[in-house]
């Protein structure tokens, strides 16, 4: 029987085939011989210990404006039906994110999800680096304004964003002396009873903010991404450009002590954001940049993701019979 993937995303009929990570995935999986449905989150339901998806059949293509076919939808059991669920649907990692973790992570043992459900709420992606915050810049998480204030004054130049944004939404550079400082932190002290993260901003990020993928632990290749000129931003969805770009032994770094975190954590696609030497990110939700990295390195993390994930299916859970 073909491997039987059900992917929780955003629609896949309008995505850019040529850069998007989930296109790539399925391309793969479908290359593969599996067999691929596409649910949306808000179809995800939990019925009496079953947990349903109300998934369409697909077939991805590499077709301008029409990469998927659909077949009629139909409900499914991804306990019974299904051997791997993929999330992969984009934040904000809010309170509908972290239920669909809860409901996922009930399906183990009998059905796969990568990356694993309760390490992935457990590990927001700004809070992850916390683990080896020996590589962070200096990092202030907090709605103290007397700390935050303090911490302006210690390092003078600084990024300030939300704990759970993504795509590069809603960071700000304060430079040394911007008036702006004061309403911005109380734009966002205002808007949720989240603390708000400030770190000193790394000049190195007008180089690249380098994107690195690993795959169950290893790094596979990465890539810089360019900010826009003037722009403190690099993020490719607000209009940075990818650069080919090698591992330097910083990078290494960072990766050997990472690594073996995520792959004890069953997060096997991952990718993380270093500046300078700087690891700000760890992004295991849905992580971007496969296909950048297959077209500057050609190495194919796509392939590789499969051929981990058929490992992990091939291996019986523990306590079990081979």
């Amino acid at each position: 029987m073909s491997l039987r993937v059900a992917i929780q995303t955003d629609p896949l009929n309008a995505v850019a085939f040529e850069t998007n990570t989930t296109f790539a995935l399925a391309e793969a999986a479908q290359a593969l011989g599996a067999q691929l449905f596409e649910y949306h989150p808000a179809q995800l339901s939990y019925d009496c210990g079953r947990i349903l998806a109300h998934a369409t059949p697909v077939r991805v293509q590499r077709v301008a404006g029409q990469t998927r076919l659909a077949d009629a939808p139909i409900m499914l059991d991804l306990r019974a039906d299904i051997d791997v669920v993929l999330m992969r649907q984009d934040p904000p990692f809010d309170m509908a994110y972290i239920t669909a973790c809860h409901l996922l992570e009930a399906l183990a043992p009998d059905t796969l999800v990568v990356n694993d459900p309760a390490h992935v709420r457990s590990g927001p992606e700004k809070l992850f680096p916390l683990r080896v915050a020996e590589f962070m810049p200096p990092t202030l998480i907090s709605r103290d304004r007397a700390l935050i204030t303090a911490f302006r004054e210690t390092h003078k130049d600084l990024i300030i964003k939300p704990l759970f944004g993504f795509g590069g939404g809603d960071v700000f550079h304060i430079k040394p002396g911007d008036s702006n400082f004061s309403a911005l932190v109380d734009l966002f002290l205002s808007r949720s009873r989240e603390p708000l993260m400030a770190q000193a901003y790394l000049p190195a990020v007008a180089e690249g903010d380098k994107r690195i993928i690993l795959i169950d632990g290893t790094p596979v290749g990465g890539f810089n991404r360019i900010p826009l000129k003037g722009h403190a931003r690099s993020n490719l969805a607000v209009g940075g450009t990818a650069e080919a770009s090698e591992l330097t032994p910083e990078d290494l770094a960072i990766c050997d002590a990472i690594g073996p975190i995520l792959k004890a954590q069953g997060q096997i696609l991952v990718g993380i954001d270093v500046i300078g030497g700087r690891l700000t990110e760890v992004n295991n939700t849905s992580p971007t940049g496969l296909q950048q990295v297959r077209d500057f390195t050609g190495q194919d993390p796509a392939q590789l993701f499969w051929q981990v994930v058929q490992e992990k299916l091939a291996k019986p859970p523990a306590g079990g019979h081979s």
